[in-house]
């Protein structure tokens, strides 16, 4: 769907509804891989994109993309929203910050992403236009005064999330506001003790990992892996204090695609099992195979996926041995040992 809201986003400079930015500088918030602008789009563009698939797909297409937003006096704004509406508000908090007064502030999206509440919401603040084309919607206003921004609701930071009192999160991240109740029944299950180099595939913002450090039995190293970078930016900072003295390596990776350089005596994973709506067990499996790859002899992995997610054959098509540990009503915690 956002391939379709991209070319919704640059309709109105197609038609020339908004002017062809020739000669200035434009942020793009939520780039989705395969966006092309007008020919006659003359602005340098910097994509910006922390979901790591959607960030190699931009590099491999050419386009100068980053993790995180960087820069200040931006001529031009353009945000793709998504379904996470915390998320689309920071994005545009981000683009108000990060834009001169007067530059043009665009967003597009799909019923499916409430563009219509969200163009609604910022009508209340200031004057836009608006054009529909390829099933989206796509808005535009420009950046008002910073006299005038100070007080928006435009501009308000939401409360901190903050996770049973010690995990930072944010909207947009895996389970943002509690603990996953997969991850939580996989960390009742664990060993009560784990020792040796420990990765935790698909780490998020930290949760899985600080239970691996809470049966810490000689733990040497523990790296965590995760293809969302605000997420593994949460995981530093909700990590900084447990275990202290062990060595922790952060890794911005597709495992599907990004190969583990490093080999480990434990795997711990929550594997994501779609990116859409339509369950991909393929993912998991494709998880699978990488933490078979990056184990070492007689290495460990345990797991917790939903209960109809065909797991089992390639766990045992990559494992000397394998089983089941538990099971609830909605999962199963499995384990592999290589």
């Amino acid at each position: 769907m956002s391939g379709t809201a991209s070319k919704t986003l640059f309709h109105p400079f197609e038609t020339e509804a908004l002017a062809a930015p020739a000669g200035t500088r434009a942020i793009f918030l939520g780039a989705a891989p395969g966006f092309r602008p007008p020919s006659d789009f003359g602005s340098h563009l910097d994509a910006v994109q922390g979901f790591r698939p959607d960030f190699l797909a931009l590099k491999r297409e050419g386009a100068n993309v980053r993790p995180e937003a960087e820069g200040r006096d931006y001529d031009l704004a353009l945000i793709l929203l998504d379904r996470h509406r915390g998320q689309n508000e920071a994005w545009l908090r981000e683009a108000l910050g990060r834009t001169r007064p007067g530059a043009t502030i665009a967003v597009a999206g799909t019923k499916q992403d409430g563009v219509d509440s969200f163009r609604k919401r910022v009508s209340g603040e200031v004057t836009i236009d608006r054009l529909s084309k390829h099933h989206g919607v796509v808005f535009w206003f420009s950046r008002p005064a910073d006299a005038d921004l100070e007080g928006s609701d435009l501009m308000r930071d939401p409360d901190p999330t903050l996770v049973e009192g010690r995990f930072h999160t944010a909207p947009g991240m895996f389970s943002h506001d509690r603990i996953d109740p997969a991850s939580r029944l996989l960390a009742e299950n664990l060993p009560l003790t784990i020792a040796g180099r420990v990765a935790d595939f698909g780490a998020g913002w930290g949760y899985l990992s600080s239970e691996v450090l809470a049966r810490d039995g000689g733990i040497t190293g523990l790296d965590l892996f995760e293809v969302d970078f605000a997420s593994l930016e949460a995981a530093k900072r909700n990590l900084a204090e447990a275990g202290a003295s062990l060595p922790k390596g952060f890794f911005w990776r597709d495992l599907l695609q990004e190969k583990v350089e490093r080999n480990y005596d434990f795997i711990v994973m929550n594997p994501p099992f779609h990116q859409g709506r339509a369950a991909e067990p393929g993912i998991g499996q494709g998880m699978i195979r990488a933490a078979s790859a990056a184990l070492k002899p007689g290495g460990r992995l345990f797991l917790v996926a939903n209960r109809g997610l065909p797991y089992e054959a390639a766990l045992a098509s990559g494992f000397a041995a394998s089983g089941e540990t538990c099971r609830d009503d909605r999962f199963k915690v499995l384990w592999a040992k290589r």
